[in-house]
């Protein structure tokens, strides 16, 4: 993160949501595939993942609102800052057709479309996509954290224009009433005394021990580089992810791919819970990361981004 990629500047769009700017990187060409950053993060957080997949993928690396050089939306709920991402896919890969559906709405134009296929004989009826879809088969999203719970809000609305997903240490759980207080604790701790004092303290649990002894460095220079996050920014995640749903069903009715990475030592996202979901999907990918805690990207970014290439080649 010390030095820049030269893909940084020549790739960075920006875009106004609600007149507000928010950032984000369009690398390569190919299938697009998204890159969702978690709390305590931005885009940057992905660089490696960027570096190895460029050349074979579109890929889209926002920073989300409040993250990087992203500004805070009015609505700052899981739900709101994935009609953010949404708007990226949409400026990136425009739609044949431009209403929202939801997950049970579009599932079921596609089933309707696909028996129209079945039926018809014309040769032209079945090249039409589902309604609302995208060029192709849609985007796929990979979301770290709590960008996987922003990831499921999405796929939850706009599921016809998501082609498969990832939750890279990431649920589908609401949190529990312990991990509520947890939490109201931090928002606490964040007021008193600061956002980057705040991560300076939690960030190392993210890792696990073995990380902290092997890649020291490459932790420091990863807590450095969140200096400019902001207190109102943290607690207005914190407040999202406290009030965020159960979204298992979105795991249980997706006929999409759905990739599960796990780290073994994971104290944030256990992998005991990650086990507890990987069967719902129609199609499901898990994989542990054994010398993981947390932040797999960096703690195993060769394993990792193997896992991501085999999904993507594959899905």
């Amino acid at each position: 993160m010390t030095s820049v990629p030269p893909w940084h500047k020549k790739m960075t769009k920006e875009i106004l949501y609600q007149n507000k700017k928010i950032f984000y990187r369009s690398i390569g060409s190919g299938d697009p595939v998204m890159f969702v950053h978690g709390f305590g993060e931005d885009g940057n957080i992905w660089d490696k993942q960027v570096e190895y997949l460029k050349g074979k993928y579109h890929l889209l690396v926002p920073d989300l609102p409040g993250s990087g050089q992203s500004e805070m939306i009015d609505e700052m709920s899981m739900e709101g800052i994935a009609e953010v991402l949404h708007s990226i896919i949409h400026e990136e890969l425009p739609p044949q057709t431009p209403p929202k559906e939801g997950l049970a709405a579009a599932q079921s134009q596609q089933e309707e479309n696909s028996l129209q296929k079945t039926n018809s004989k014309s040769s032209a009826s079945s090249k039409v996509p589902p309604s609302g879809g995208f060029r192709g088969a849609g985007c796929t999203v990979i979301g770290h954290s709590m960008g996987g719970y922003i990831t499921l809000a999405l796929v939850e609305n706009y599921w016809n224009h998501v082609s498969a997903f990832g939750l890279f240490h990431s649920s589908a759980f609401p949190d529990t009433e312990e991990k509520r207080q947890t939490r109201k604790k931090g928002i606490e701790f964040i007021k008193q005394h600061g956002a980057f004092e705040f991560l300076k303290t939690s960030t190392p649990n993210l890792f696990s021990p073995n990380s902290k002894l092997q890649i020291p460095n490459s932790i420091d220079v990863f807590i450095e580089s969140l200096k400019d996050l902001t207190p109102q920014a943290l607690i207005a995640y914190y407040e999202a992810m406290m009030k965020r749903p159960d979204r298992q069903d979105v795991l249980k009715t997706t006929k999409n791919p759905v990739l599960f990475i796990a780290g073994e030592h994971d104290v944030a996202v256990p992998l005991n819970d990650m086990l507890k979901q990987c069967h719902l999907p129609e199609k499901s990918y898990f994989h542990v990361l054994k010398n993981s805690g947390h932040m797999g990207m960096i703690e195993e970014t060769e394993n990792a981004n193997l896992i991501l290439e085999e999904f993507l080649a594959g899905k």
